[in-house]
């Protein structure tokens, strides 16, 4: 099992629930439009417009006991998502197809224990205007993943809020796309300020999400998380945990939520699909409990994943 260092977890901030720096040489192949190839392997043009325009989307998956967890609301978004974008999807590119090239690259890179998947979809090569096909490539990457991820964490994580850049309402803002400046630059900011991860606000000044995950508040046994129309990312595990919690009779909101209201929460905690939960200690020298995360995550969490 793989040991990372946390005397200074600042300097191990993760994208997507990774610590890049240490996996990547666990990566032995990666998947790109079909075929394996050895890491380090370059495989785009200058004139790519994934490169040039961040023109494509990305969905992060969990394998883990011999199969993708949530892959059929992984491809839904994920389907959604390239009709929004406009591409152009021929008939031997299907969910079933991905999935079976995910799980031959888990094999071949020898993660078959548990892994972090990410696939990349992008357009070819072309200009602004003239895109020589709008077919999706793609590209397949694994990691392992340590034993215990998606257990609730048992020390808090800190938090902060990046304000220099604001993430915009519009119908691109619920996607997981390749345009990730705002949540880049704030994920720079917390290595810097050593938080484990970075509240981004939308152009309202109100709470959007963080850079790799939903955010979720508690307030007098109410649960709320910013709605959709916010421009936060419509998360896998967002949706399934709202489901859950509303079958077991939790009150939960999906609305617009202020920075005050987040500040006067009861308990904080964020959602992913590589995480599950995890529960927020501290956020602005504020710290906060996690009595019902803790409830949360036993009576549904263990329960999904």
């Amino acid at each position: 099992m793989l040991t990372i260092p946390q005397e200074n977890p600042g300097d191990f901030f993760i994208e997507e629930g990774m610590v890049l720096s240490y996996y990547l040489c666990y990566m032995l192949y990666f998947n790109c439009d079909g075929n394996n190839i050895r890491e380090n392997t370059p495989v785009i043009t200058a004139d790519n417009r994934g490169f040039r325009y961040g023109d494509g989307l990305f969905e992060t998956l969990k394998f883990t006991k011999g199969k993708i967890l949530f892959s059929n609301e992984h491809f839904a978004r994920l389907w959604k998502g390239m009709q929004l974008l406009h591409f152009i999807i021929p008939k031997h590119f299907t969910p079933e197809m991905l999935e079976e090239q995910m799980l031959d690259l888990v094999k071949k890179n020898g993660h078959e224990g548990a892994a972090r998947i990410r696939l990349t979809i992008y357009r070819g090569d072309g200009g602004l205007y003239d895109a020589v096909n709008h077919a999706p490539h793609y590209i397949i990457q694994s990691w392992p993943l340590q034993e215990g991820t998606g257990e609730l964490n048992s020390n808090g994580l800190v938090l902060g809020f990046y304000e220099d850049a604001k993430k915009s309402n519009d119908v691109f803002s619920n996607l997981k796309n390749n345009n990730y400046l705002p949540y880049m630059m704030a994920a720079l900011k917390a290595k810097e300020e050593k938080w484990n991860d970075a509240i981004v606000l939308n152009n309202f000044n109100r709470v959007c999400d963080t850079t790799i995950a939903n955010l979720f508040i508690i307030k007098d046994n109410e649960v709320f998380t910013p709605s959709l129309a916010e421009g936060c990312v419509a998360g896998v595990m967002r949706e399934i945990l709202m489901d859950s919690l509303k079958k077991q009779g939790w009150a939960i909101t999906e609305k617009g939520i202020t920075v005050e209201e987040v500040m006067e929460a009861d308990e904080i905690f964020l959602t992913n699909s590589i995480y599950n939960i995890r529960w927020v200690k501290e956020l602005d020298n504020k710290v906060f409990g996690n009595a019902q995360v803790q409830k949360i995550y036993s009576t549904v969490i263990s329960t999904i994943s």
